[in-house]
C-alpha cells in the first residue's frame, strides 16, 4: 500500500515561503495570483495490507513526526496496489 500525506500550514499561520513564491510569480508576470500557501508532500510505501490499519498507522506518524500539530494540518490518502 501507499500512503500520500499532504501537510499544510493551518489557516491564520503566516506563510513566508508562500509569500515569497507569490512575489516571485508576480515578478515573472503572473499577476493573477492572490495568495500562495506552501506545504509538503510525503509518500510512504507500507507493508500493511489492511487499508484501515494503514490509515491509523499513518495518522499516528503524522501526529508524532510528519506534521507539527500546533501550526500544521494534514490529509492522508491510502492507495491500494
Amino acid at each position: 500500500m501507499k500512503a500520500k500525506v499532504h501537510v499544510t500550514l493551518k489557516q491564520g499561520v503566516l506563510d513566508p515561503q508562500g509569500k515569497a513564491v507569490q512575489h516571485a510569480l508576480a515578478a515573472l508576470g503572473f499577476d493573477g495570483v492572490n495568495d500562495v500557501r506552501q506545504g509538503k508532500f510525503i509518500e510512504l510505501e507500507l507493508t500493511e495490507t489492511d487499508p484501515k490499519k494503514a490509515e491509523t498507522e499513518v495518522e499516528a506518524m503524522c501526529q508524532k513526526l510528519l506534521a507539527n500539530m500546533v501550526i500544521e494540518d494534514y490529509r492522508v490518502d491510502i492507495l491500494e496496489g
